[in-house]
């Protein structure tokens, strides 16, 4: 079983490992926002791990959720 499964560059193989994905990078980007002051280097950090969390920006997570829906909907109508 590979990872991707056929789903498209920014998709997943499971939809819940793609909403963990988007919850992990919303908190990190939630703790830079709150520490950029009093730690900018770690909060720096936290933004790059956001941005792998989401493989790119909001937009490229937003579109693997499509794709992943899309490709449980085909799925679920070739059973």
């Amino acid at each position: 079983m590979t990872y991707f499964r056929g789903v498209g560059i920014f998709g997943s193989a499971f939809l819940g490992a793609h909403l963990m994905r988007g919850a992990a990078a919303a908190a990190l980007l939630a703790w830079a926002i709150v520490h950029q002051t009093a730690h900018p280097w770690l909060s720096l950090g936290a933004g790059v791990a956001a941005l792998v969390a989401l493989r790119g920006c909001p937009m490229c997570w937003t579109v693997g959720l499509v794709e992943t829906l899309s490709q449980g909907l085909r799925d679920s109508t070739i059973r």
